[in-house]
Protein backbone atom coordinates (compact mmCIF):
# COMPACT_ATOMS: atom_id res chain seq x y z
CA UNK A 1 0.00 0.00 0.00
CA UNK A 2 1.58 3.54 -0.87
CA UNK A 3 1.81 6.05 1.50
CA UNK A 4 -0.57 8.47 0.16
CA UNK A 5 -2.98 6.01 0.91
CA UNK A 6 -2.24 4.97 4.21
CA UNK A 7 -1.72 8.89 4.86
CA UNK A 8 -5.26 9.31 4.06
CA UNK A 9 -6.45 5.90 5.81
CA UNK A 10 -4.92 6.90 9.10
CA UNK A 11 -6.29 10.59 8.82
CA UNK A 12 -9.76 9.53 8.47
CA UNK A 13 -9.99 7.27 11.05
CA UNK A 14 -8.58 9.80 13.25
CA UNK A 15 -11.27 11.79 12.68
CA UNK A 16 -14.00 9.29 12.56
CA UNK A 17 -12.93 8.76 15.95
CA UNK A 18 -13.05 12.10 17.16
CA UNK A 19 -15.87 12.65 15.47
CA UNK A 20 -17.51 9.60 17.63
CA UNK A 21 -16.11 10.70 20.65
CA UNK A 22 -17.40 14.15 20.92
CA UNK A 23 -21.24 12.72 19.74
CA UNK A 24 -20.75 10.87 22.76
CA UNK A 25 -20.04 13.25 24.92
CA UNK A 26 -20.71 17.03 23.90
CA UNK A 27 -24.59 15.39 22.62
CA UNK A 28 -26.68 17.54 25.36
CA UNK A 29 -24.21 20.60 25.12
CA UNK A 30 -24.88 21.43 20.94
CA UNK A 31 -23.27 25.08 21.35
CA UNK A 32 -19.77 22.71 22.61
CA UNK A 33 -20.60 19.78 20.13
CA UNK A 34 -21.03 22.52 17.08
CA UNK A 35 -17.95 23.91 17.99
CA UNK A 36 -15.86 20.57 18.30
CA UNK A 37 -17.53 19.64 15.16
CA UNK A 38 -15.84 22.38 13.44
CA UNK A 39 -13.04 21.87 14.68
CA UNK A 40 -12.68 18.64 13.84
CA UNK A 41 -13.45 19.39 10.11
CA UNK A 42 -10.83 22.13 10.00
CA UNK A 43 -8.60 19.57 11.29
CA UNK A 44 -9.36 17.43 8.15
CA UNK A 45 -9.20 20.51 6.21
CA UNK A 46 -5.45 20.75 7.83
CA UNK A 47 -5.07 17.51 7.39
CA UNK A 48 -5.90 17.48 3.62
CA UNK A 49 -3.87 20.73 2.82
CA UNK A 50 -0.91 19.35 4.30
CA UNK A 51 -1.45 15.62 2.47
CA UNK A 52 -1.76 18.02 -0.77
CA UNK A 53 1.78 19.63 0.70
CA UNK A 54 3.57 16.50 0.97
CA UNK A 55 2.25 15.26 -2.41
CA UNK A 56 3.66 18.06 -4.39
CA UNK A 57 7.06 17.66 -4.01
CA UNK A 58 6.41 13.57 -4.95
CA UNK A 59 4.35 14.68 -7.86
CA UNK A 60 7.14 16.51 -9.35
CA UNK A 61 10.14 13.75 -8.96
CA UNK A 62 7.21 11.08 -10.30
CA UNK A 63 6.65 13.66 -13.48
CA UNK A 64 10.20 14.08 -13.33
CA UNK A 65 11.48 10.23 -13.12
CA UNK A 66 8.93 9.83 -16.03
CA UNK A 67 10.57 12.55 -18.34
CA UNK A 68 13.82 10.87 -17.43
CA UNK A 69 12.53 7.39 -18.41
CA UNK A 70 11.10 8.74 -21.53
CA UNK A 71 14.57 10.21 -22.55
CA UNK A 72 13.33 13.88 -22.83
CA UNK A 73 15.18 16.75 -21.35
CA UNK A 74 12.84 19.18 -22.76
CA UNK A 75 10.32 19.14 -19.67
CA UNK A 76 10.82 21.70 -16.98
CA UNK A 77 9.13 22.92 -14.07
CA UNK A 78 7.79 26.31 -12.99
CA UNK A 79 8.19 28.01 -9.67
CA UNK A 80 5.00 27.89 -7.32
CA UNK A 81 5.70 30.15 -4.75
CA UNK A 82 6.95 27.59 -2.17
CA UNK A 83 10.21 27.44 -1.02
CA UNK A 84 10.92 23.55 -0.39
CA UNK A 85 9.40 23.18 -3.49
CA UNK A 86 10.79 25.65 -5.35
CA UNK A 87 14.58 24.16 -4.12
CA UNK A 88 13.74 20.70 -5.52
CA UNK A 89 12.25 22.50 -8.94
CA UNK A 90 15.19 24.44 -9.11
CA UNK A 91 17.86 21.37 -8.43
CA UNK A 92 15.82 19.22 -10.97
CA UNK A 93 15.78 22.22 -13.48
CA UNK A 94 19.37 22.67 -13.68
CA UNK A 95 20.54 18.78 -13.17
CA UNK A 96 17.76 18.42 -16.65
CA UNK A 97 19.84 21.49 -18.09
CA UNK A 98 23.26 19.64 -17.76
CA UNK A 99 21.49 16.31 -18.93
CA UNK A 100 20.25 17.81 -22.22
CA UNK A 101 23.94 19.39 -22.90
CA UNK A 102 25.38 16.29 -22.42
CA UNK A 103 23.36 14.21 -24.41
CA UNK A 104 23.30 16.93 -27.24
CA UNK A 105 27.13 17.08 -26.91
CA UNK A 106 27.83 12.95 -26.88
CA UNK A 107 25.36 13.16 -29.99
CA UNK A 108 27.32 15.57 -31.61
CA UNK A 109 30.81 13.68 -30.74
CA UNK A 110 28.90 10.42 -31.89
CA UNK A 111 27.50 12.27 -35.60
CA UNK A 112 31.23 13.80 -36.21
CA UNK A 113 32.78 9.82 -34.85
CA UNK A 114 30.97 8.38 -37.70
CA UNK A 115 31.09 10.62 -40.53
CA UNK A 116 34.54 10.43 -39.78
CA UNK A 117 34.82 6.70 -39.60
CA UNK A 118 32.84 6.15 -42.85
CA UNK A 119 35.36 9.22 -44.69
CA UNK A 120 38.40 7.42 -43.35
CA UNK A 121 41.01 6.18 -45.94
CA UNK A 122 41.61 3.20 -43.33
CA UNK A 123 39.79 -0.06 -43.22
CA UNK A 124 38.43 -0.73 -39.44
CA UNK A 125 36.30 -3.29 -38.39
CA UNK A 126 34.35 -3.15 -34.99
CA UNK A 127 34.20 -6.41 -32.96
CA UNK A 128 30.84 -7.22 -30.28
CA UNK A 129 32.21 -8.43 -26.67
CA UNK A 130 32.24 -12.02 -28.42
CA UNK A 131 35.03 -11.06 -30.84
CA UNK A 132 32.47 -11.28 -33.89
CA UNK A 133 32.71 -8.66 -36.57
CA UNK A 134 29.82 -6.04 -35.50
CA UNK A 135 30.40 -3.23 -37.88
CA UNK A 136 32.78 -2.03 -40.61
CA UNK A 137 33.09 0.81 -42.63
CA UNK A 138 32.87 1.56 -46.48
CA UNK A 139 37.01 1.32 -47.09
CA UNK A 140 36.41 -2.36 -45.21
CA UNK A 141 34.01 -3.52 -47.25
CA UNK A 142 35.56 -2.49 -50.58
CA UNK A 143 39.30 -3.56 -49.28
CA UNK A 144 37.58 -7.08 -48.07
CA UNK A 145 34.97 -7.19 -50.92
CA UNK A 146 32.55 -9.36 -49.12
CA UNK A 147 28.84 -8.65 -48.17
CA UNK A 148 27.56 -7.97 -45.04
CA UNK A 149 25.79 -11.23 -44.63
CA UNK A 150 29.44 -12.84 -44.73
CA UNK A 151 31.19 -10.79 -42.56
CA UNK A 152 29.05 -9.02 -39.70
CA UNK A 153 28.41 -11.36 -37.26
CA UNK A 154 31.19 -13.59 -37.83
CA UNK A 155 34.39 -14.01 -35.72
CA UNK A 156 37.22 -13.26 -38.57
CA UNK A 157 38.39 -17.02 -38.47
CA UNK A 158 35.13 -18.30 -39.82
CA UNK A 159 35.27 -15.47 -42.48
CA UNK A 160 37.55 -17.11 -45.04
CA UNK A 161 39.16 -14.13 -46.60
CA UNK A 162 42.63 -14.92 -46.89
CA UNK A 163 43.52 -11.19 -44.88
CA UNK A 164 41.20 -11.95 -41.93
CA UNK A 165 43.23 -15.56 -41.67
CA UNK A 166 46.54 -14.05 -41.38
CA UNK A 167 44.71 -11.71 -38.46
CA UNK A 168 43.11 -14.00 -36.84
CA UNK A 169 45.65 -13.88 -33.63
CA UNK A 170 46.78 -10.07 -34.04
CA UNK A 171 47.91 -9.31 -30.68
CA UNK A 172 46.88 -6.21 -29.37
CA UNK A 173 48.54 -2.37 -29.97
CA UNK A 174 51.36 -3.95 -32.15
CA UNK A 175 51.46 -3.15 -35.76
CA UNK A 176 52.14 -5.21 -38.59
CA UNK A 177 52.86 -5.10 -41.78
CA UNK A 178 51.10 -8.31 -43.66
CA UNK A 179 52.34 -9.45 -47.42
CA UNK A 180 50.28 -12.11 -49.06
CA UNK A 181 51.85 -14.20 -51.81
CA UNK A 182 51.16 -11.60 -54.37
CA UNK A 183 51.88 -7.58 -54.40
CA UNK A 184 49.41 -7.18 -51.73
CA UNK A 185 50.54 -5.24 -48.71
CA UNK A 186 49.23 -4.16 -45.60
CA UNK A 187 49.27 -2.47 -42.28
CA UNK A 188 47.28 -3.83 -39.72
CA UNK A 189 46.45 -2.87 -35.57
CA UNK A 190 43.95 -4.43 -33.45
CA UNK A 191 43.02 -1.82 -30.85
CA UNK A 192 40.31 -1.96 -27.99
CA UNK A 193 38.03 0.48 -26.01
CA UNK A 194 35.64 0.58 -23.45
CA UNK A 195 32.14 0.08 -23.62
CA UNK A 196 29.51 -0.21 -20.67
CA UNK A 197 32.00 -0.97 -18.75
CA UNK A 198 33.60 -4.11 -20.68
CA UNK A 199 36.87 -4.29 -23.07
CA UNK A 200 35.89 -4.69 -27.09
CA UNK A 201 38.35 -4.87 -30.17
CA UNK A 202 38.61 -2.32 -33.30
CA UNK A 203 40.45 -3.84 -36.48
CA UNK A 204 42.63 -0.70 -38.35
CA UNK A 205 43.71 -2.55 -41.88
CA UNK A 206 46.16 -0.02 -43.90
CA UNK A 207 46.41 -0.74 -47.64
CA UNK A 208 49.70 -0.07 -48.38
CA UNK A 209 50.45 -2.10 -52.05
CA UNK A 210 50.46 1.75 -53.93
CA UNK A 211 52.83 3.45 -51.90
CA UNK A 212 55.34 0.79 -51.26
CA UNK A 213 55.26 -0.06 -55.41
CA UNK A 214 55.55 3.43 -56.12
CA UNK A 215 58.37 4.40 -53.72
CA UNK A 216 59.93 0.86 -55.28
CA UNK A 217 59.70 2.26 -58.52
CA UNK A 218 61.17 5.55 -58.08
CA UNK A 219 63.66 3.63 -56.75
CA UNK A 220 64.97 1.58 -58.47
CA UNK A 221 64.00 4.10 -61.53
CA UNK A 222 66.35 6.14 -60.90
CA UNK A 223 69.24 3.48 -60.51
CA UNK A 224 68.43 1.54 -63.39
CA UNK A 225 68.66 5.33 -65.81
CA UNK A 226 71.84 5.78 -64.08
CA UNK A 227 73.02 2.68 -64.79
CA UNK A 228 71.69 2.45 -68.19
CA UNK A 229 73.58 6.01 -69.01
CA UNK A 230 76.41 5.09 -67.56
CA UNK A 231 76.76 1.66 -69.63
CA UNK A 232 75.72 3.07 -72.42
CA UNK A 233 77.70 5.32 -72.62
CA UNK A 234 80.69 3.37 -72.17
CA UNK A 235 79.85 0.41 -74.66
CA UNK A 236 79.16 3.27 -77.49
CA UNK A 237 82.51 4.84 -77.23
CA UNK A 238 84.27 1.68 -77.08
CA UNK A 239 81.87 -0.38 -79.76
CA UNK A 240 82.64 3.00 -82.28
CA UNK A 241 86.55 2.50 -81.37
CA UNK A 242 86.48 -1.09 -81.52
CA UNK A 243 84.25 -1.16 -85.50
CA UNK A 244 87.04 1.24 -86.68
CA UNK A 245 90.25 -1.02 -85.25
CA UNK A 246 88.52 -4.29 -86.26
CA UNK A 247 89.65 -4.50 -90.01
CA UNK A 248 92.78 -3.30 -89.73
CA UNK A 249 94.07 -6.02 -86.99
CA UNK A 250 96.29 -8.06 -88.71
CA UNK A 251 96.47 -10.95 -85.60
CA UNK A 252 92.81 -13.57 -86.76
CA UNK A 253 93.54 -14.13 -83.17
CA UNK A 254 92.90 -11.03 -81.91
CA UNK A 255 90.26 -9.80 -84.80
CA UNK A 256 88.40 -12.48 -82.85
CA UNK A 257 88.70 -11.26 -79.71
CA UNK A 258 87.66 -7.91 -80.42
CA UNK A 259 84.45 -9.30 -82.63
CA UNK A 260 83.69 -11.30 -78.69
CA UNK A 261 84.14 -7.83 -77.60
CA UNK A 262 81.84 -6.22 -79.60
CA UNK A 263 79.45 -8.83 -79.34
CA UNK A 264 79.68 -8.79 -75.57
CA UNK A 265 79.16 -5.24 -75.56
CA UNK A 266 75.83 -5.51 -77.77
CA UNK A 267 74.66 -8.36 -75.15
CA UNK A 268 75.24 -5.62 -72.27
CA UNK A 269 73.80 -2.70 -73.79
CA UNK A 270 70.53 -5.49 -74.86
CA UNK A 271 70.75 -6.88 -70.75
CA UNK A 272 70.56 -2.89 -69.33
CA UNK A 273 67.67 -2.12 -72.00
CA UNK A 274 65.90 -4.53 -70.73
CA UNK A 275 66.20 -3.25 -67.40
CA UNK A 276 65.05 -0.13 -68.80
CA UNK A 277 62.24 -1.10 -70.30
CA UNK A 278 60.58 -1.77 -67.03
CA UNK A 279 60.84 1.95 -66.36
CA UNK A 280 60.15 2.82 -69.56
CA UNK A 281 56.83 0.94 -69.72
CA UNK A 282 54.16 3.01 -71.65
CA UNK A 283 50.52 3.04 -70.65
CA UNK A 284 48.69 0.52 -71.57
CA UNK A 285 46.22 1.12 -74.85
CA UNK A 286 43.35 -0.92 -73.76
CA UNK A 287 40.81 -1.93 -76.69
CA UNK A 288 37.68 -4.50 -76.15
CA UNK A 289 40.10 -8.08 -77.30
CA UNK A 290 38.98 -11.79 -77.89
CA UNK A 291 40.86 -13.27 -75.29
CA UNK A 292 40.49 -16.92 -76.72
CA UNK A 293 41.87 -16.08 -79.58
CA UNK A 294 44.71 -14.04 -77.62
CA UNK A 295 45.51 -17.38 -75.30
CA UNK A 296 45.71 -19.40 -78.68
CA UNK A 297 48.35 -17.44 -80.45
CA UNK A 298 50.18 -18.04 -76.65
CA UNK A 299 49.51 -21.68 -76.95
CA UNK A 300 50.95 -21.76 -80.57
CA UNK A 301 53.95 -19.73 -79.86
CA UNK A 302 54.75 -22.00 -76.60
CA UNK A 303 53.84 -25.13 -78.10
CA UNK A 304 57.57 -25.81 -79.13
CA UNK A 305 59.44 -25.17 -76.12
CA UNK A 306 56.44 -27.54 -74.03
CA UNK A 307 57.20 -30.44 -76.61
CA UNK A 308 60.74 -29.86 -76.48
CA UNK A 309 60.76 -30.36 -72.68
CA UNK A 310 58.38 -32.99 -72.74
CA UNK A 311 55.46 -31.05 -71.00
CA UNK A 312 52.03 -30.99 -71.92
CA UNK A 313 50.58 -27.28 -72.45
CA UNK A 314 46.89 -27.56 -72.41
CA UNK A 315 44.35 -24.44 -72.90
CA UNK A 316 40.46 -24.63 -71.77
CA UNK A 317 38.21 -22.63 -72.93
CA UNK A 318 34.46 -21.60 -72.02
CA UNK A 319 31.51 -22.05 -73.94
CA UNK A 320 30.59 -18.43 -74.33
CA UNK A 321 32.89 -15.66 -76.01
CA UNK A 322 34.80 -13.65 -73.54
CA UNK A 323 35.96 -10.18 -74.42
CA UNK A 324 37.90 -7.74 -72.37
CA UNK A 325 39.21 -4.23 -72.29
CA UNK A 326 42.96 -4.87 -72.26
CA UNK A 327 46.01 -3.98 -74.56
CA UNK A 328 46.62 -6.87 -76.34
CA UNK A 329 50.63 -6.41 -76.81
CA UNK A 330 51.44 -5.80 -73.13
CA UNK A 331 49.09 -8.64 -71.82
CA UNK A 332 50.67 -11.17 -74.22
CA UNK A 333 53.87 -10.45 -72.74
CA UNK A 334 52.54 -11.41 -69.89
CA UNK A 335 51.06 -14.19 -70.47
CA UNK A 336 54.27 -15.24 -72.43
CA UNK A 337 56.12 -14.64 -69.20
CA UNK A 338 54.09 -16.64 -66.98
CA UNK A 339 54.00 -19.87 -69.22
CA UNK A 340 57.88 -19.37 -69.48
CA UNK A 341 58.26 -19.87 -65.61
CA UNK A 342 55.67 -22.50 -65.65
CA UNK A 343 57.15 -24.85 -67.96
CA UNK A 344 61.04 -24.47 -66.35
CA UNK A 345 59.59 -25.15 -63.15
CA UNK A 346 57.95 -28.47 -64.95
CA UNK A 347 59.80 -31.81 -65.42
CA UNK A 348 59.05 -34.34 -68.32
CA UNK A 349 55.56 -35.54 -68.11
CA UNK A 350 53.86 -32.98 -66.22
CA UNK A 351 51.68 -30.06 -67.23
CA UNK A 352 51.00 -26.65 -67.93
CA UNK A 353 47.10 -25.28 -68.06
CA UNK A 354 45.48 -22.31 -69.27
CA UNK A 355 41.74 -22.00 -67.87
CA UNK A 356 39.82 -19.41 -69.00
CA UNK A 357 36.42 -18.19 -67.46
CA UNK A 358 34.61 -15.01 -67.66
CA UNK A 359 35.91 -14.05 -63.96
CA UNK A 360 39.46 -14.91 -64.50
CA UNK A 361 42.14 -16.59 -66.07
CA UNK A 362 44.31 -19.40 -64.43
CA UNK A 363 47.86 -20.49 -65.83
CA UNK A 364 48.28 -23.53 -63.45
CA UNK A 365 51.39 -25.95 -63.40
CA UNK A 366 52.14 -29.17 -61.11
CA UNK A 367 55.69 -28.87 -61.60
CA UNK A 368 57.85 -27.59 -58.19
CA UNK A 369 56.19 -25.91 -55.49
CA UNK A 370 56.68 -21.86 -54.18
CA UNK A 371 57.34 -21.62 -50.81
CA UNK A 372 55.94 -19.65 -48.41
CA UNK A 373 59.18 -17.70 -48.14
CA UNK A 374 59.79 -17.34 -51.98
CA UNK A 375 56.25 -16.19 -52.79
CA UNK A 376 56.23 -13.58 -50.68
CA UNK A 377 59.42 -11.66 -52.89
CA UNK A 378 57.94 -13.45 -56.22
CA UNK A 379 57.48 -9.88 -57.45
CA UNK A 380 59.71 -7.40 -55.47
CA UNK A 381 62.30 -5.78 -58.46
CA UNK A 382 64.76 -8.27 -59.58
CA UNK A 383 64.08 -10.98 -57.31
CA UNK A 384 64.62 -14.46 -58.84
CA UNK A 385 65.50 -18.28 -57.87
CA UNK A 386 67.02 -19.02 -60.98
CA UNK A 387 71.31 -18.86 -60.88
CA UNK A 388 71.04 -16.51 -64.35
CA UNK A 389 67.78 -14.80 -63.54
CA UNK A 390 67.68 -11.15 -63.52
CA UNK A 391 64.17 -10.92 -61.72
CA UNK A 392 62.66 -8.90 -64.50
CA UNK A 393 60.25 -11.01 -65.87
CA UNK A 394 57.36 -11.05 -62.81
CA UNK A 395 58.53 -7.64 -62.11
CA UNK A 396 57.23 -6.46 -65.76
CA UNK A 397 54.54 -8.66 -65.38
CA UNK A 398 53.36 -7.12 -62.27
CA UNK A 399 53.79 -3.53 -64.11
CA UNK A 400 51.96 -4.08 -66.65
CA UNK A 401 48.55 -6.13 -64.65
CA UNK A 402 48.74 -2.96 -62.07
CA UNK A 403 48.94 -0.46 -65.28
CA UNK A 404 45.59 -2.85 -66.40
CA UNK A 405 43.55 -2.47 -63.26
CA UNK A 406 43.75 -6.51 -62.60
CA UNK A 407 44.15 -8.33 -59.63
CA UNK A 408 46.41 -11.24 -59.68
CA UNK A 409 48.19 -13.62 -57.33
CA UNK A 410 50.87 -16.78 -57.82
CA UNK A 411 50.83 -19.41 -54.97
CA UNK A 412 50.97 -23.19 -54.77
CA UNK A 413 47.83 -24.49 -53.34
CA UNK A 414 47.45 -27.36 -50.91
CA UNK A 415 47.13 -29.89 -54.02
CA UNK A 416 50.34 -29.13 -55.26
CA UNK A 417 49.36 -27.13 -58.14
CA UNK A 418 50.84 -23.60 -58.68
CA UNK A 419 48.39 -21.05 -59.85
CA UNK A 420 48.99 -18.01 -61.49
CA UNK A 421 45.77 -15.92 -61.45
CA UNK A 422 44.44 -12.96 -63.63
CA UNK A 423 41.12 -11.60 -61.80
CA UNK A 424 39.21 -9.97 -64.86
CA UNK A 425 36.24 -9.12 -62.91
CA UNK A 426 38.16 -7.53 -59.66
CA UNK A 427 34.37 -6.21 -58.05
CA UNK A 428 33.18 -10.15 -57.68
CA UNK A 429 34.40 -11.76 -54.58
CA UNK A 430 36.37 -14.94 -54.76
Amino acid sequence: MKFQTRYLLYIGAVHAVLIGLTFQLLKEDKPYFIASELLILLSMYIAVRLYQSFRQPAAFIASGIEAIRDKDFTVKFVATGNEEVDGLINVYNLMIDQLRQERTRQAEQQFFLDKLIEAAPIALLTFDFDERVSAANPKARQLLNLPDIELIGKPLSAIGHPLLTYLTDLPADQPQTIKLTGVETYRAMRGQFIDRGFRRQFLFIEELTAEIIETEKKAFGKVIRMMAHEVNNSIGAINSILHIAEPDVPDPDVRKAVRVAIERNDRLNQFMRRFADVVRLPVPNPVLSNVPELLRDVLQLMQPQASARGISLTLSLPDIPVSKSLDVAQLEQVLVNVVKNALEACQPGQSVEMVLTNRDLLIRDNGQPISDEVATNLFNPFFSTKTTGQGIGLTLTREILLNHGFAFSLRTQPDGWTVFRIKWNTDLAD
